[in-house]
């Protein structure tokens, strides 16, 4: 039998085929988020057992724009810039597990295979998009300044159709990037029986946490936000809402293994 490396499929003699090195991973990135506050029931009907909603403001939802270059340890990827830019848009929502609150996406969207296949292992329901941004600029006059009065737009598509779509400006510092996504993330890992019988082989909850973070100032400012139909997305389901604010950081942070803490064949399990 043949000793196959890597990390990620396609395992292969020598692990260079592998969609996705092994961790620890590496981010650096630019985020933009618009908090809202949505009807809880609409939030409440995101979480699957054993997850309840947050006891405090549980209709508050974040959608987040992110432009990402990631790399592993090696830092290789990072002179072959196809395999360590991407860029996301993922839709947290907070809920309460054994007491404890946690931020959770419950959708995103991902423009990179690399990106998508390590979401999955995180446990996050990454589907493939298309995704653009505003990008910051210092010098000339085509792109907005990190500065009062800096104007950005940001678009997520699917299968051809845009979904959602978010204008932002400026209006001073701000303290925080938000609320919604300040907690530890928690997250589904599940893959269905090859029998396709309705159970699922694998069926646990898991979070991680970042490391070594590096992060830039915040910016808060005013936030308009257009979500639309789409026969294979749902986000429409949060209207009406109402607007919280606006917020743009660049960001750095580092992440390797996680915690499991439940799962559907022990669950009582509670991790370390």
């Amino acid at each position: 039998m043949a000793e196959l490396k890597g990390f990620l499929y396609p395992r292969t003699p020598t692990g260079a085929a592998g969609i996705l090195p092994g961790p620890p991973w590496h981010y650096s990135g630019d985020m933009m988020t618009v908090e809202f506050r949505t009807d809880p029931a609409n939030v409440a009907e995101l979480l699957p057992d054993p997850l309840e909603p947050a006891a405090d403001d549980p209709g508050a939802v974040a959608l987040i724009w992110a432009d990402w270059q990631s790399c592993s340890d090696s830092f290789e990827e990072i002179l072959d810039p196809a395999r360590a830019q991407y860029k996301e848009v993922f839709l947290v929502v907070r809920c309460s597990f054994r007491g404890q609150t946690y931020s959770r996406a419950a959708y995103i969207w991902v423009d990179k295979d690399f990106a998508m296949a390590r979401g999955h292992i995180q446990g996050y329901p990454k589907k493939m998009s298309e995704i653009w941004m505003t990008r910051p600029v210092t010098h000339g006059k085509a792109g907005p300044r990190l500065e009062p009065g800096g104007r950005f737009g940001a678009t997520l598509s699917t299968w051809g159709r845009r979904i959602a779509d978010v204008r932002f400006t400026i209006t001073g510092t701000a303290g925080a990037p938000g609320f919604v996504n300040s907690h530890p993330m928690i997250h589904s890992r599940q893959m269905p029986a090859i029998e396709m019988d309705g159970r699922d082989s694998l069926d646990e909850l898991v979070t991680m946490r970042g490391y070594d973070a590096d992060l830039g100032p915040t910016y808060g400012g005013d936030a308009e936000l257009t979500l639309h139909e789409c026969p294979t997305e749902e986000l429409t389901r949060l209207e009406p809402f109402e607007i919280i604010g606006g917020y743009y950081r660049q960001v750095g942070n580092s992440m390797a293994g996680g915690t499991t803490l439940w799962a559907a064949a022990n669950p009582m399990q509670t991790g370390p």
